[in-house]
């Protein structure tokens, strides 16, 4: 039997104003420069983050073993998903991506990544997921989009404070 109650190779839309990397290939443009620090999530469920190494945790998330979670170092920065066609804040905690990163930055035929797409591929669930990262080749970056990033007000510090870095 035929399901016709919505159309073929329908999406739910993606309102969220962080970028999460989905299976397969996710492009993005960087708009700004990173923010980095360390992170971690209470039994809330609630993020905390700061530019400094935490000197204590009382209130940290515990696995299922009663282990405290991990503390991440994280990026976070501004970008364009082409996906969706939209500005969002990418924060990322893998050391496998951030090191990739910072290679390509590192080398001097690429440098500045606003300068140039990256595709990030992801594959995998779980502990099995692995990444590949590629700099496309240089290019400008569309006026319409950078337009709509100059008139949007994001404070990416106040990601510190637990506040919303966009301005409502």
């Amino acid at each position: 039997m035929e399901n016709n109650f919505l159309p073929i190779e329908y999406a739910m839309p993606n309102n969220s104003r962080y970028l999460k990397i989905k299976n397969g290939e996710n492009t993005f443009r960087i708009l700004s420069s990173a923010i980095v620090g360390y992170e971690y999530w209470t039994n809330e469920n609630k993020p905390i983050r700061s530019k400094t190494p935490f000197q204590s945790t009382s209130d940290i998330k515990m696995d299922k073993e009663g282990n405290p979670t991990k503390i991440k170092h994280f990026w976070a920065f501004v970008v364009w998903n082409y996906d969706i066609e939209a500005i969002q804040i990418f924060e990322i905690t893998q050391t496998t991506l951030q090191t990739a990163i910072k290679g390509i930055v590192d080398n001097k035929k690429w440098g500045n990544p606003k300068e140039y797409d990256i595709t990030i591929k992801k594959t995998g669930e779980g502990m099995d997921t692995k990444y590949s990262v590629v700099p496309n080749p240089h290019s400008d970056i569309d006026g319409v989009i950078m337009e709509k990033y100059q008139n949007m007000e994001i404070n990416l510090e106040a990601l510190y404070s637990g506040d919303n870095p966009f301005k409502e």
